[in-house]
């Protein structure tokens, strides 16, 4: 196969020595050209010119904001897209099954090129940007600002650093006090009172450790989208839905927590601007989102 190996040389789990054994490796048996991403947004467009190209595969080693550039750059196109973890948490690898060591991940997708196992999965959009596990909205997006402000330390913190950042927005960084916007999706669920929504393409949402966060159980590489909203942000609330979601039940609905599986249109509506993150990468504050599922648009190796 004619491969083109994309490195994010700043990703948490990223070191020299990763690449040329991973390179190597992935060379032995087909032809192999490395590009290292440079700035936000370079994976897209290096992404982009490989399928133009007509290169069989985009390998990417990198975190999931690398991946989903990469996936952005790919999805239409008869390219495919291999995923290697180089990031600090790697949902979206981890998500399919593969093993968090980059360099034992790369044995598996060696192994799943010679099969030729690949499959064309459905992702997820909002407001045109392709997204292939999940969309935060208010808090969550709120946290990712937080650990992105302290970025250095991701390498060396992980998921301490989340936790001390999810702590410390509920404390100070993100307003609790009224709601932030509407939601409303075509299945007909209306909440005009949200302070936090999380729309899922795939589940788990994250990972704490080695242990999964289910979600929404429901959501997965072959389904539409999965949408919880939670009206109050209040701490019995939140410790809740985290134990439910520890103990893979997937969080509950209540009279403060709104689920809905097999979604194909969201529309949000912000009461004022809020942030909002896509796949783990912080992208500002909006007053509108309209996300959707697009099916069948990105060829994905499977291990």
């Amino acid at each position: 196969m004619n491969l083109l190996l994309l490195v994010n040389a700043s990703a948490s789990s990223v070191t020299a020595r990763t690449r040329v054994v991973i390179q190597k490796a992935l060379a032995a048996d087909h032809d192999v050209t490395l590009a290292e991403t440079s700035r936000r947004g370079h994976a897209t467009r290096l992404a982009q010119g490989a399928a133009a190209e007509g290169r069989d595969a985009v390998i990417v080693l990198g975190g999931d904001g690398t991946l989903n550039e990469a996936a952005n750059g790919l999805a239409g196109t008869s390219t495919a897209l291999g995923v290697l973890p180089g990031g600090s948490t790697n949902v979206f690898a981890r998500t399919m099954g593969m093993t968090n060591d980059p360099i034992e991940a790369t044995g598996e997708l060696l192994a799943a090129m010679a099969r030729g196992s690949c499959r064309r999965i459905g992702l997820g959009s909002v407001n045109g940007r392709y997204f292939l596990f999940h969309v935060g909205m208010g808090f969550d997006a709120a946290v990712v600002e937080q650990v992105e402000k302290r970025s250095g330390l991701k390498r060396y913190a992980g998921h301490p650093l989340f936790i001390w950042a999810t702590v410390t927005t509920w404390l100070r960084h993100y307003d609790r006090s009224r709601p932030r916007f509407a939601l409303r999706t075509d299945q007909g669920t209306v909440v005009d009172d949200a302070t936090f929504a999380l729309c899922l393409k795939t589940n788990p949402y994250t990972f704490l450790g080695n242990r999964p966060f289910d979600v929404a159980p429901a959501a997965g590489l072959d389904s539409a989208l999965s949408l919880v909203v939670f009206r109050k942000l209040g701490l019995a609330s939140l410790v809740g839905a985290a134990a439910s979601a520890l103990r893979g039940k997937g969080v509950r609905p209540n009279r403060q927590v709104v689920a809905a599986d097999g979604v194909s249109l969201v529309t949000v509506t912000g009461h004022g601007p809020f942030p909002y993150q896509v796949d783990g990468d912080y992208l500002g504050e909006v007053t509108h989102l309209s996300l959707r599922h697009e099916p069948d648009c990105l060829d994905l190796l499977v291990p």
